[in-house]
């Protein structure tokens, strides 16, 4: 199996999880889970001892600073500096031009939380091993609920025993849609989690996107490397289009593949999606941060506090957030407008 390379892929603002996330400092780079910040864990889970080579993280400038203190020092580490947002085709090509054409690319978002690991390095050998033969893969992340805010993935006829043909890409479904997605079991979530070899992404990005693809090879081509830093040519990536892996290449091509995988997996999407990631007590309630909590006669409340005490009474899928002088309170129901807040939107 060939050796793998990590593509550790950072940005946003996490404007969902305001105020804790901000934009000089977003979820990838905060301990929501655990002790470690997720860009940490991400990092952890592809080890060398585990087949993979040294990562390779496309970031931008504002997030530079996080990226550096917790990578810490790695051999062999790239860091990308995106001169400009242009989504995540244009991104994951600044990485594959900096590679070896036979390298194998495992693309991983930093932001999101995978609580079996070695489901995870599983599913990543298989895929390595699919992309070694030319297929360019997705990771089919088992669904367990009938969610609206993922994309899908329909499963087609088997390749070997390492996964499938994905027969479909299919958008973001109404809940009626998703019921019938879950019913079926022939569909997964779409995790945003890839691997393909370097020489079959440039290929197929060159055939449907080939602005995208020849303006980032110019871009690197002109860029500069400082120490483990390379900084593509700015001005000329400023005029790449913007466009995401899956409309640009995987919906495209005739080579898709999926892996099926169960990881304990979550985007850490918004409040409602960290609770459910966190350990909860008999009555669903879930208390972050070392700060003096009371909760009376409350189911599935989360409170999230920087310092002051909280109090709650009473309430059931509630989430109260405290952040400096910050406070945010929400339903459950109302977790995907929190970034829509003036102090989400103008922080």
């Amino acid at each position: 199996m060939p050796n793998i390379v990590p593509v550790i892929l950072c940005g946003g603002s996490g404007t969902r999880l305001w105020p804790r996330s901000r934009a000089s400092k977003p979820k990838p780079f905060l301990p929501l889970v655990g002790d470690s910040t997720l860009f940490e864990a991400a990092l952890a889970r592809c080890p060398a001892d585990g087949g993979f080579s040294s990562p390779v993280v496309v970031t931008g400038h504002k997030h530079l600073d996080h990226v550096e203190q917790q990578l810490g020092a790695v051999d062999g580490a790239q860091i990308i500096v995106e001169p400009s947002a242009r989504n995540t085709a244009a991104a994951i090509a600044l990485a594959a031009f900096r590679l070896p054409e036979d390298a194998v690319m495992l693309v991983c978002p930093s932001d999101h939380h995978i609580g079996n690991a070695q489901a995870f390095a599983d599913a990543a050998r298989a895929a390595a091993d699919l992309a070694g033969e030319g297929w360019l893969v997705s990771f089919g992340i088992e669904a367990t609920a009938p969610e609206t805010g993922f994309g899908y993935l329909k499963r087609g006829e088997p390749i070997g025993d390492k996964g499938y043909r994905t027969a479909q890409f299919v958008e973001k479904p109404d809940l009626e849609r998703a019921k019938g997605f879950l019913a079926d079991g022939g569909y997964a979530w779409n995790g945003g989690i890839f691997a393909f070899r370097v020489k079959d992404f440039l290929s197929e990005l060159s055939e449907h996107r080939p602005q995208i693809a020849s303006v980032v090879a110019e871009a690197v081509a002109k860029g500069s490397a400082d120490g483990q830093r390379f900084h593509p040519d700015a001005e000329t990536f400023a005029t790449v289009e913007s466009d995401s892996v899956d409309y640009a290449v995987m919906e495209n091509t005739s080579r898709a593949a999926m892996v099926p995988v169960n990881m304990d997996w979550s985007d850490i999407g918004n409040w409602h999606a960290l609770h459910e990631a966190l350990p909860r007590d008999a009555n669903g309630n879930s208390v972050r941060g070392n700060v003096r909590a009371e909760l009376v006669d409350c189911r599935n409340v989360l409170i999230d506090s920087d310092g002051p005490r909280v109090s709650v009474i009473g309430l059931e899928d509630v989430i109260v957030v405290v952040d400096g002088n910050d406070v945010m309170i929400t339903t459950v129901a109302g977790v995907q407008k929190v970034g829509k807040l003036d102090g989400a939107a103008n922080q």
